[in-house]
This record gives C-alpha cells, structure tokens and sequence, in this order.
C-alpha cells in the first residue's frame, strides 16, 4: 500500500511538471512573434529571480548560497541558457511533437558526454541505450529523405546544451542545495539575457498581451523541475521517467488542435526508441544499485 502511495504521489507530481514544460512551449511560441529569445530569457531569469529570492527569504534558505562553486555554476548555466535560447527558437521552426521527441535525447548525451566531463565509464548497457536513442533521433529527423532543417538542427543542439547543464548539476549537488542552484541559475541567465538581448542597443518591452505569457514561462520553467525534482525523490526513475515520456502524446494533440500541426507517426516511432534507450539504461542503473 506504501508503494502505490508513493507512486501516485509522484504521478501527481509529475503531472505537475507536464502541465508545466507544456505550458512553457505553448507560451515561448506565444511571446515568440513579439520578443526574440534572448530577450525572452531575459525576462524568464528576472521573474526567477523575484520567486527565487521571495521563497528562499521567506523560508530561510537565503543564506544557504555560497560562492564556492562559481566556476561550476557559470558553465552550467552558459550551457542551460545557450540550449534553452535555442529550444524555445526550436518552438517556432518546427512542430511541438518533433521538438519534444529529440529533447528526450538530453540523457542519451548525458551518457556519451559523462566519460569525459565527470570521468565516468561507458558500459555496455550505455553504448546500447545510445545507439538505440541516435537510431531514434535518426527516425524522429529523417536527414536522408530531406537536409534537416534549421529547426531540427537546434532542437537537437538544445538537447545537448540540456545534457551538458545536467552533467554539471549532478557535479553541484554534491556540495550545494537547491536553493543556491536556482539562485544562480535565475541570477547568471539574468546577466547572460541582458547582455545579449542589449547587443544589438534595442530590447523590446513586452506588451501587456505579452506580459502574462512572459510570468507563466518564468514560473512553468521553475515549477516543472521542481514538480520532476520532487517526484524522483518520491519514487525511482523507472516510475518517473515513464510518466514523463506522456509529455509527447500531450503536445502532440495540442499541436494538432491548436496549430493545425500533422500528427506523425515516424515521430512517436523515434520518440519510443528514444524513451528506450533511456530506460534500458535506467533499468540497469537500478538493478546495479540493488545488487550492491
């Protein structure tokens, strides 16, 4: 009875974090004909900010950030805004399905990437999960029939920009909590907005029919990975990650009510071997663990 609980706890969570990750593509697209990414970044990272500092001053966990791991931080959140700038470019070049699908990729990268950035060992059980998630990005991009587009390409470096802000997060939860890691995040992403979207000499105001769009990314964004945070704390990975591959099936039906986007099969197809490969290699990290 325990364990039903727990998982449906995190089903509950979880459906919080694809509420979320939905409501921020539904909303990049929106503010997208108005503002560029740079400066949606902008304003996403100083609504964080405000949530930021607001819950950690009224909780008390303001004084738990330290400038010990900067470095870290700042090659984290280089690579965190870099992929999200061109993820929510990704959002308008191509439908929401396809975008979806290859970000599921971020852990197959994380798998390939880890060897060299964290000086972990590829297994057999990992060689397999990527070979089956690159089968599927194959599937999902389809570059033999046609060039990949300018969208496809930048969805797919966006996943790797994921990846590599994932990497760098397990190498900062080691030492620091959740509180001084979205600090940064919101704080750094500030810095990186204002200085990009200002190289040009001309950021755009939002509008006010902008405005409500630009406070849900800012919340969605912090929401959804706390929503994924908690539930992964609740219950392990393979109940998780589950849940989370929903995300696909949910914005594909959005797409096709709401932007007249093609439901594609080869795309759910791809999607599957993706979702595959991640928890295959899930799985074995499991049982692995189990067994010591």
């Amino acid at each position: 009875m325990g364990a039903d609980a727990g998982i449906l706890r995190a089903a509950l969570w979880m459906s919080g974090a694809i509420a979320s990750f939905t409501a921020m593509a539904i909303a990049g697209r929106a503010v997208s004909f108005e503002l560029d990414t740079f400066e949606i970044m902008m304003y996403r990272s100083l609504i964080g900010i405000l949530i930021v500092l607001s819950v950690g001053m009224a909780t008390g966990h303001l004084r738990e950030v330290s400038r010990r791991s900067l470095g870290v931080h700042f090659i984290r959140n280089l690579a965190h805004f870099t992929g999200q700038n061109l993820w929510f470019f990704a959002l308008t070049a191509i439908p929401l399905a396809q975008v979806f699908a290859i970000e599921f990729t971020s852990p197959i990268w994380v798998l390939i990437l880890s060897p060299l950035l964290l000086g972990e060992r590829l297994t057999p059980t990992r060689a397999i999960a990527a070979f089956l998630g690159f089968v599927g990005i194959l599937i999902v991009a389809r570059p033999f029939s046609e060039p990949p587009s300018i969208g496809l390409v930048t969805a797919a470096l966006a996943a790797i920009g994921f990846a590599v802000t994932i990497i760098f997060t397990k190498r900062l939860t080691r030492t620091e909590n959740i509180t001084c890691i979205l600090f940064y995040l919101t704080a750094m992403q500030a810095v990186f907005g204002v200085l990009c979207a200002g190289f040009d000499g001309d950021i755009a105001l939002p509008s006010s029919s902008t405005t409500p769009w630009l406070v849900l990314i800012g919340c969605a964004g912090l929401l959804a990975h706390f929503c994924l945070t908690t539930a992964l704390g609740i219950a392990p990975a393979t109940v998780v990650v589950p849940i989370d591959f929903a995300r696909l099936p949910v914005i594909a039906v959005i797409g096709m009510l709401f932007y007249d986007e093609p439901a594609d099969l080869w795309v759910f197809i791809g999607a599957l071997l993706i979702f595959f490969g991640n928890y295959v290699n899930i799985w074995s990290e499991t049982r692995k663990k189990r067994v010591a």
